[in-house]
């Protein structure tokens, strides 16, 4: 959602009026309404939609919890239910478009298959905005590979597709594409995504071809239509520098007392739920690492019945309290990678937090869990040698600690990660780059202006 908020706050101007479209009442209602106290914020309408302001949040499904509203508040095989609670907010849209006939066009990601003759009906263009890269998309294929022409089996997702005719090694590993058959509807992300690109009249991607040239012209030449990267939406630094922060002040203290680049920071993101077993063995890792670190352990959804005090090992914290510390729920993220004590970054390869480590110059320990984008993204950053992959059993999925300690000091310490960090390190130009950023989202406003 704030990939979207992002692209209005800076497409902003006088000729371009946005309606932010959401469910009310919730979560993502409270994010976006914060978000949108912005300079300017005048020039564009913020719009809950919902049937009553009484309602909840989302139509009632059964199979999701009441008040749930993002993926980051479910395990995976409950995330169906809310794409059809999602499906079925089509009639309000319809209401509201009716009633907006200086709507021109929809800017959307790839869940509403329900969008084209919507569209059609009100004579509206419509905007695919992918927020994954380009390789990701790429990998995806066009609309015909989606639908199963060139991918029979599991097995076929584990090669590198013919069409992506560049040397790369993006593919899935068995047990991540069986993880992703876990959260798939009566409607697959893969039909979804295919009646989008067939009815969209332009692609916008999370993307810039200072990076991802290649993946960029295999985009342009299996979907036949304008490609729009729309540069990699970095993070703005100004807010590592804000006070008044007593929780970050006690952060940065502890931050202060260790040495350049001799720390790590651990972070697996909102949508990531690992087992007890699989969380012990990261722990087990981190801790023979022997290095110091700050670890941001995420408590499980409500919808879980696992209790938050099994996450970390029994006696952890306390052996490793000279050393590392370990954060429960949210930490400021941006300003603990800024901190010159951080020289590397455990993640679990989302692409946001991709973007804000190499902004600032840090490499990758890259560990992907969770959605499928992420597997990918690490075979991207792997392949680029900005960060090493945690090896894990292709089939299971499974790792041992020592692995986890050996690929963090490779990254952080050891003379065979020393090309990595001089790596990383180059990547400010390109992931940390406003100017280069900004230009792409002026190009992105000009394509908007014609279609």
């Amino acid at each position: 959602m704030l990939h979207y908020l992002h692209i209005q706050k800076q497409t902003i101007s006088e000729a371009h009026q946005f309606d932010f479209l959401i469910s009310s009442d919730g979560f993502l209602h409270q994010k976006a309404a914060a978000y949108s106290s912005v300079p300017m914020a005048s020039l564009w309408s913020y719009r809950p939609i919902s049937p009553a302001p009484t309602l909840p949040s989302l139509p009632q499904v059964d199979g999701l919890p009441p008040g749930v509203e993002s993926t980051s508040e479910l395990p995976i095989h409950k995330v169906p239910f809310l794409r059809k609670a999602y499906d079925m907010l089509e009639t309000q849209l319809v209401q509201f478009l009716q009633s907006s006939p200086q709507v021109k066009l929809v800017i959307h990601d790839f869940c509403p298959y329900w969008l084209p003759p919507v569209a059609t009906q009100f004579g509206i263009g419509l905007v695919y905005f992918s927020i994954f890269n380009a390789s990701t998309n790429a990998f995806c294929g066009s609309p015909s590979d989606m639908l199963g022409e060139s991918r029979r089996s599991l097995e076929d997702f584990m090669v590198v597709p013919e069409w992506m005719d560049y040397p790369n090694n993006i593919v899935f590993k068995l047990h991540e594409i069986s993880s992703h058959q876990e959260c798939e509807d009566t409607i697959t992300d893969s039909e979804r995504c295919r009646t989008i690109l067939l009815n969209c009249k332009i692609i916008a991607v999370r993307a810039c071809y200072e990076f991802e040239s290649e993946a960029l012209r295999v985009l342009s030449r299996i979907h036949q239509k304008p490609i729009v990267p729309l540069g990699l939406l970095p993070p703005s630094l100004s807010s590592i520098q804000d006070k008044g922060d007593e929780n970050w002040e006690a952060l940065k203290k502890w931050l202060d007392t260790k040495l350049e680049k001799q720390a790590f920071y651990v972070a697996l993101g909102s949508e990531v739920i690992l087992s007890v077993e699989l969380m012990h063995e990261l722990a087990y890792g981190i801790e023979k690492s022997e290095l110091p670190f700050v670890w941001v352990v995420r408590k499980p959804p409500l919808v879980e019945q696992q209790s938050a005090h099994n996450i970390i090992p029994p006696g952890f914290e306390e052996r490793v309290s000279n050393r590392g510390l370990v954060l429960r729920g949210w930490a400021p993220q941006l300003k603990i990678l800024a901190h010159s004590s951080i020289g590397g970054f455990l993640t679990h390869c989302g692409w946001s937090s991709v973007i804000e480590s190499l902004g600032l110059g840090k490499p990758l320990i890259l560990f992907p869990v969770g959605s499928s984008d992420l597997c990918l993204v690490a075979r991207l950053m792997h392949g680029k040698k900005v960060g090493l992959e945690i090896e894990r059993n292709d089939i299971d999925g499974s790792f041992t600690s020592d692995l986890v300690a050996k690929s963090i000091k490779r990254v952080m310490v050891d003379s065979e990660g020393e090309q990595l960090r001089t790596n990383a390190h180059a990547m400010k130009d390109i992931f940390g780059n406003m100017e280069l950023s900004n230009k792409y989202l002026n190009e992105f406003t000009r394509t908007l202006e014609i279609i």
